[in-house]
């Protein structure tokens, strides 16, 4: 009643999806509004489609992955259908097969493809009530498959009650219910109660303002309340004060059995009834609250009507019945299948520290550890902490808490225990990984800075007692001052490193070694740049297995200038990452990579990157990556406008993360310097080759701001970071910018001969080498050596039309313009990969490969559907109509 709005939106959400647009809505409300009511109608209206429910229960809330089997383990015969980890995530996650799940996005992308796969047969609606009580790891995957369908036709619908637990609905569609109006309220309360008299039922509706489950139950409950009871209670105070009242009116030994329903939460009436023998209740005992309306029995099910009843039954049970119950569930559920749920019941029973249970709790840890629920590991290794009897083991426990916290993206949770961890013992492993682990969240809530600090300060306490683990420390500490441009920072820390003592063989080694060298990289590029190198090698080599250092590693190739092989072996990476479903470090691999294809002059690549990156960020949460990825799109110039405006958003986080705003404000001075602005460009590169940054990866600025200081009439300001530059460029043998650089600056033939010299070393440095075209064609012209000019102008505006950098290929067409071309069609001006979107164009590049749309699906976590969407979109962008067209296209172009 009330609700043609709400039910008008709804069936748009299943029409949508009955026409293959995959849609989602999370209905939110506080308790008794009608969400679950709305859950049915949408049920009934799905008419055809599939329907698979889930519901949150508050009880199994810590149990790992515990939602998602009951909605996913019918349909466990189609998992051979699926990619082979997402199918082996799947099975150990819901304990069908022993084996790590993996990264804990993977059961998200294994049930996005589930998913998908079931709508082979018929659209299908997703629905899960009461979805602030799923398991974490439950509601991770669905909330990462919901943010990842696309042209698939699912509806996905999530109910979620207000003020209970907070729930992640960013990014999605939200449709918020309020009270009923007068007029349907009023006629819900005759439906109910349609004896009430008029003053009786106005002032109900006062009372109950809209809410549907009370006027119900107030209705029902009305004739014996006195009239002085109306009270100030808000109306779920006043739901659960009648639901309270008509608890009490119940024998007692009907409301101690339904303290053994709400505190079993399974709703297994066998598991219910055992527990209730162990304690002298029977079956009969559940006929007055079955006859009351509060519970409801179906064949072997038992549930409350209503999750406030189960709520107030165990509130207000008091403590030693409560524990009397966990203790009977605990005695009752045997065998292996059971073992987690006895372990929570064990620790709800106890009355004190016990040691056997804090060291259950642990064995649920790692159970849940194998499956991939951190969020359950962090829970159980919680309980166990507190249950402890010394406190060496209740910090060693709390820690263990604090990582698992972190890993399951709670911040705040794992600084918490983290803290109280490092209160409680002398130890200093213990002490250390706490405070590593702040360390980490201060990176995302602080600065990079201060989670140098905090990890310089960690690694300090085991030095010489863990040297490898101090080393991983310090490699945080480093790499985080280096996103900080906090020099000070990153000086101690490597004055640390020189002093830990690493075994012999150690795969540490490198790593320290290379770190100490980009310590004094500003110093002296010669003696720096070969222990990078050494590291880089290595990494390509198989010498470093670490992610982390691997990714350092690769971008070590990248600030030694190696850009071809650095790229190669973060392709590879990325390709590692998604044959392995490591969905997490993704956005971290993909944030080099997309600057060593921008280097090499591959920008449609390195869009593509930074978008597969900016989204898979965005979906899990990865602020940080979000900025940095964000400020890569910046920088590359195949979208003015897009630079333009996501520059502003990123520059702001200028004082916390320079060395990536750097790269977006490197960006904008291109653009400015693209379209003749060169005194803004100036000033913009003049802040960057000036800036904390300036001796790492923003070297490679020194050309540009060279160019728009002669351009500007300021060749001094150009001579000013030369040297640095010179320097740098010797060590790394990137000779072809510094003789860039020097044809700027020279006269005559002179300049002719650095042109040239710089032509013969780009190498394979497409966008380098058209931009030096660009300035020699513009250099000849001048001198009135018109045919030459127009040879390297022609040149270099071909090559930046087959790059996609629009700005550029402007300018060279503005020169030839002056030489009397007229505007015309150039080679690559209908080079069709430029009309795809990134997204797209990793499809077609995927597809060329040979990958089916299910290979293709598991590496981008994207659905088969999605995948087929992009190609069909694709095909008459590019004019092919076959799959084995594409092939050539990508090799042509």
């Amino acid at each position: 009643m009330g609700r043609d709005r709400e039910i008008e939106r709804v069936a748009g959400i299943l029409g949508d999806a009955r026409s293959g647009r995959s849609r989602t809505v999370v209905i939110r409300g506080e308790a008794g509004i009608g969400k679950t009511a709305l859950l049915g109608r949408i049920t009934a209206d799905a008419g055809d489609m599939q329907i698979i429910r889930g519901t949150g229960v508050e009880s199994e809330s810590e149990l790992a992955f515990g939602g998602l089997h009951l909605m996913l383990h019918p349909y466990r015969d189609r998992f051979d259908a699926l990619p082979e980890r997402q199918a082996a995530a799947l099975r150990s996650a819901f304990g069908l097969a022993a084996g790590p799940a993996g990264d804990r996005f993977l059961i998200g992308a294994a049930t996005l493809t589930l998913l998908s796969e079931l709508v082979a047969d018929r659209p299908l609606a997703c629905l899960v009530d009461d979805a602030q009580w799923l398991d974490s790891a439950s509601l991770d995957a669905l909330l990462f498959t919901a943010r990842r369908l696309g042209a698939d036709p699912i509806a996905m619908v999530f109910t979620v009650r207000d003020g209970v637990r907070p729930f992640p609905d960013r990014g999605l569609d939200v449709l918020r219910l309020t009270g009923l109006d007068r007029a349907a309220a009023r006629a819900l309360v005759t439906a109910h109660a349609p004896g009430l008299t008029v003053p009786v039922r106005e002032r109900l509706l006062d009372e109950a303002a809209g809410n549907p489950l009370a006027l119900i139950e107030l209705a029902n409950a009305l004739p014996s309340r006195p009239a002085h009871q109306a009270g100030p209670l808000p109306v779920g105070g006043r739901v659960q004060e009648t639901f309270r009242r008509r608890l009490a009116e119940l024998p007692d030994a009907t409301r101690r059995l339904l303290l053994v329903v709400a505190a079993d939460g399974t709703a297994d009436l066998g598991i219910v009834l055992r527990a209730g023998e162990a304690l002298g209740l029977g079956p009969a005992d559940l006929g007055p609250a079955e006859e009351a309306g509060l519970v409801v029995l179906d064949g072997e099910e038992v549930r409350f009507r209503h999750p406030l009843i189960r709520a107030v039954t165990y509130q207000d049970a008091a403590h030693h019945r409560r524990i009397a119950v966990h203790d009977a569930l605990a005695g009752v559920l045997g065998g292996d299948e059971h073992a987690d749920r006895r372990a929570w019941h064990r620790a709800a029973a106890a009355t004190g520290p016990d040691e056997s249970v804090a060291a259950e709790l642990e064995r649920v840890a790692d159970r849940a550890e194998r499956r991939g629920g951190t969020a359950a590991v962090a829970a159980a290794y919680e309980r166990a902490a507190r249950l402890s009897t010394e406190p060496e083991g209740k910090a060693r426990r709390l820690v263990h808490a604090a990582r698992a916290c972190y890993d399951a993206g709670r911040p705040d949770q794992a600084t918490r225990l983290a803290a109280e961890a490092e209160q409680l013992t002398g130890q200093d492993g213990v002490v250390a990984e706490a405070t590593f682990i702040r360390a980490q969240v201060a990176y995302e809530r602080v600065s990079p800075a201060a989670d140098a600090a905090l990890a310089l300060q960690g690694a300090a306490l085991i030095a010489g007692s863990d040297p490898e683990q101090a080393v991983a420390m310090l490699t945080e500490a480093v790499w985080s001052a280096r996103d900080a441009g906090a020099h000070d920072l990153v000086r101690r820390s490597v004055e640390l490193l020189r002093e830990v003592k690493l075994p012999a063989g150690s795969a540490k080694a490198p790593v320290a070694a290379a770190l100490i060298a980009y310590g004094r990289l500003a110093d002296g590029p010669a003696e720096a740049v070969p222990a990078m190198r050494a590291l880089f090698e290595s990494a390509r080599s198989g010498g470093v297995e670490d992610v982390v250092e691997r990714v350092i590693g690769g971008f070590m190739g990248l600030l030694v200038a190696d850009d071809r092989a650095a790229t190669e072996l973060l392709e590879h990476m990325a390709g590692e990452a998604r044959a392995q479903g490591a969905l997490g470090w993704l956005p971290y691999i993909l944030e080099p990579l997309a600057i060593g294809r921008l280097l090499l002059g591959d920008l449609r690549g390195a869009d593509a990157a930074a978008a597969e990156g900016l989204s898979l960020a965005a979906d899990i949460g990865m602020d940080m990556q979000v900025t940095a990825l964000k400020c890569i799109a910046v920088r590359l110039d195949a979208d003015a406008e897009r630079a333009r405006a996501l520059a502003p958003g990123v520059l702001k986080h200028t004082d916390l993360h320079p060395t990536n705003a750097a790269l977006a404000s490197w960006g904008l001075g291109l653009l400015d310097l693209a379209d003749g602005h060169a005194d803004a460009a100036l000033e913009r590169f003049e802040a960057v080759c000036s800036g904390p940054a300036r001796h790492d990866l923003l070297i490679r600025a020194v050309p540009d701001h060279a160019e728009a200081a002669v351009r500007a009439g300021r060749p001094d300001l150009a001579r000013a970071h030369l040297p640095a530059f010179e320097a740098w460029a010797e060590a790394t043998s990137c000779g072809a910018l510094m003789s860039r650089c020097r044809a700027l600056l020279a006269g005559g033939d002179e300049a002719d001969e650095h042109y040239r010299a710089a032509l013969d070393l780009h190498g394979d440095h497409a966008y380098d080498a058209a931009r030096t075209r660009l300035l020699y064609g513009e250099w000849l012209r001048r001198r009135r050596r018109r045919t030459e000019a127009r040879t390297e102008l022609t040149a270099a505006r071909d090559v930046f039309t087959r790059l996609g950098a629009a700005s550029w290929a402007g300018r060279a067409r503005s020169e030839l313009e002056v030489l009397g071309n007229r505007p015309a069609a150039a080679a690559g001006d209908g080079d069709p990969l430029n009309r795809l979107t990134p997204q797209e164009l990793q499809v077609v590049r995927l597809a060329a490969a040979g990958l089916s749309n299910r290979e293709i699906g598991a590496q981008l976590y994207l659905s088969p559907r999605t995948v087929g969407h992009h190609l069909y979109k694709a095909y008459p962008k590019i004019g092919v109509t076959r799959r084995m067209e594409l092939a050539r296209l990508v090799s042509d172009t």
